[in-house]
């Protein structure tokens, strides 16, 4: 009997490791961006900085969870497909010299995350899709919404 409950403790612990990175992440703009939808590779350059500015003018900033923290981890492998230590690399290199608008914003949580996003004109952020609300808009890629079949951030 104590096997069993050793091996369904087991199974609880694995289930909810992998729970925590099979989260739907949705690409969150602050209100008023224009944006409605943006292909993989155009959110891979703003995502590495290699986009300054949006088509309308305003400078371009991107929203994210620490890069070693297990919640950036489906952003560290489909975005930047690399390393967290790299990504805090290319984070500094980014914004060097960009003190007041840097071009990527790390945060410690998802109710950060929004609320950046929502009060930063230009800036776009991925977040678990239960966190977002009303202050932002959800943008679509490639077509997609999340939980839509193909969405390329849906976690795995």
């Amino acid at each position: 009997m104590k096997l069993w409950g050793v091996l369904a403790v087991g199974a609880m612990l694995l289930c909810g490791a992998t729970a925590s990175y099979a989260k739907d992440l949705a690409l969150i703009a602050n209100k008023g961006s224009g944006m409605n939808e943006i292909t993989m590779a155009e959110l891979v350059k703003v995502c590495k900085a290699q986009t300054n500015r949006w088509p309308d003018g305003k400078p371009a900033t991107f929203v994210m969870r620490n890069p070693t923290s297990s919640d950036a981890k489906l952003v560290v492998e489909k975005i930047y497909g690399s390393t967290p230590e790299a990504v805090n690399g290319l984070i500094a290199t980014a914004n060097h010299e960009r003190t007041n608008h840097p071009a990527i914003i790390v945060v410690t949580s998802d109710d950060e995350l929004v609320k950046r996003v929502a009060s930063t004109p230009g800036a776009v952020g991925l977040v678990d899709v239960y966190a977002i609300n009303s202050s932002v808009e959800v943008i679509k890629i490639g077509g997609k919404l999340p939980l839509e079949p193909g969405y390329p951030l849906h976690g795995n």
